[in-house]
């Protein structure tokens, strides 16, 4: 056997591949210094921008993924191996994956939709998808609400998200409000003033922006008032059904 052979076909081969892998050895120590950076800097502006914890984390996990896949490929490019038909693999894989799975990726979606526009938060009262209800929870797929009887309600996030959503209290402030329908006998002015009274005796009540009373429908067997006042969000149904209560109390006085 020629050692002489052997040693010039190793040196050769060193010789060709040496530099490459050095170069791989190099990409993948600054590639990986860039990675951290990237995601250190990243993390510091959700963190400014205030993200959704759980969000947060999805975000930057799937980011790492993606960059370190991408530094893997860019090595094997380097090293002189194709990585066009890894990467049509790696295509089709995610297009039959997709596919498989298309409703759980559209609640996926919607999920990281609603961590990011946050048009609700939990605690609020909601109505969507013809439910009404307290947030209680925000999954990643679903979104889980407490409706008026304690009961839960589960809405798929694809649905939440592609949806119209009313949010009750997200303005912190709400208005009560009920037309009281009175006799064309009663006197307008009075019957104003009774009403008007009925809201302000309320220590809820807030003076800013003021309660009003105003007519709104001359009706054929009654003369309808709009009763509005104003009220912080968890105050609104104390004083909505206190409103009504003491209407009742007060007029039916009244006419005694």
């Amino acid at each position: 056997m020629d050692y002489q052979i052997v040693l010039d076909k190793v040196i050769s081969i060193a010789s060709e591949y040496g530099i490459k892998v050095i170069g791989a050895i190099a990409i993948w120590i600054i590639g990986s210094w860039a990675i951290k950076k990237l995601m250190k800097a990243a993390n510091a502006l959700m963190d400014k921008s205030h993200y959704d914890e759980s969000l947060k984390k999805f975000l930057l996990n799937l980011a790492g993924i993606v960059l370190k896949v991408l530094l893997v490929l860019s090595i094997l490019g380097n090293l002189g191996i194709q990585t066009t038909s890894f990467a049509a693999v790696l295509a089709s894989a995610g297009l039959a994956i997709g596919l498989a799975m298309q409703g759980s990726l559209s609640n996926f979606a919607g999920g990281v939709m609603l961590m990011i526009f946050k048009p609700f938060k939990i605690g609020d009262f909601i109505e969507t998808q013809g439910k009404k209800g307290t947030v209680k929870e925000i999954e990643i797929f679903t979104t889980k609400i407490v409706g008026p009887g304690n009961h839960l309600i589960i809405i798929p996030n694809g649905n939440l998200s592609n949806g119209s959503i009313t949010n009750f209290t997200s303005e912190g402030t709400r208005q009560v409000r009920h037309v009281i329908c009175v006799s064309y006998d009663a006197d307008i002015k009075k019957t104003k003033e009774v009403l008007l009274n009925v809201l302000t005796s309320q220590k809820n009540i807030l003076q800013d922006p003021a309660p009003s009373i105003d007519v709104v429908e001359l009706a054929d067997s009654s003369v309808n008032f709009a009763v509005r006042g104003w009220v912080k969000s968890e105050d609104f149904w104390q004083v909505h059904c206190t409103t009504l209560e003491n209407v009742k109390t007060r007029f039916r006085c009244s006419r005694d």
